[in-house]
């Protein structure tokens, strides 16, 4: 995966698509997959572990984008009994054994989320996930449902010089592809994907039915869609303002 896809799908792009050559960024959990009941499962696991009360999943949603470790560590302070920092490495390595295990339990794409990708594809976007996950995991996941065809990278926590909201990272996941910022979108959930595409001065569009502490519409995305229907046209708007 890479440039080479990224020049292939350039190549199969609809004649006239404003979408041709472009690079679209997805986050990945809360935007493209609903993983909160595979990864809260995981935090019960360990708050059950230690003798704390599971924590719905509904108040424990909103922790979750940041990556695990602020996962377990928000999940501890909602469950009573915060962690210091030095303490966090060996629930964070329990976390990734038993999560990877079970990464794909529950955890399904979103309503319309696939047909909205192929969509993009066909008009001749260059797909990318750019995801605080590590990409091992990620890639696990995207494989269990069949996705991973969709994407030309994937670029975790891992594979950039700093994780969202720094702009290094969604500049590196547009890298990857052979793609041009002046070009490209980011699509999120949450503040860590909007703070990097503001600092990456890209395009944001943001989903409102994601996991953020802040809700989507306070976060000032470009365009804010409520379903993957709505995907194609909004992309198709954001780079047709950003034509020439």
């Amino acid at each position: 995966m890479g440039a080479e896809t990224a020049a292939a799908d350039q190549s199969k792009a609809a004649p006239g698509s404003v979408l041709a050559g472009a690079v679209v960024a997805f986050d990945l959990d809360g935007t493209l997959v609903d993983t909160a009941h595979d990864l809260v499962g995981t935090l019960n696991w360990l708050l059950a572990a230690e003798g704390l009360a599971p924590l719905p999943l509904n108040a424990a949603r909103p922790f979750i984008g940041k990556g695990a470790r602020w996962l377990i560590e928000r999940g501890f302070q909602a469950a009573g009994a915060p962690l210091a920092v030095g303490d966090i490495q060996p629930f964070f390595d329990r976390f990734l054994v038993r999560y990877e295990a079970h990464i794909a339990d529950e955890s399904r794409p979103f309503p319309g989320c696939i047909a909205a990708l192929e969509a993009l594809k066909a008009k001749g976007a260059t797909l990318v996930v750019c995801t605080n996950k590590l990409t091992g995991l990620s890639t696990r996941l995207l494989d269990a449902l069949d996705m991973t065809r969709l994407f030309a990278a994937v670029v975790g926590a891992d594979r950039a010089p700093a994780i969202k909201p720094d702009p290094r990272h969604l500049l590196t996941a547009i890298a990857e592809v052979g793609g041009d910022r002046a070009r490209a979108i980011m699509v999120g959930d949450a503040a860590t994907d909007a703070g990097a595409a503001r600092a990456a001065d890209v395009p944001l569009i943001l989903v409102s039915f994601g996991y953020t502490e802040t809700p989507a519409a306070d976060l000032a995305p470009d365009l804010l869609i409520d379903h993957f229907d709505d995907l194609p046209t909004a992309c198709e708007r954001l780079l047709g303002a950003c034509e020439p």
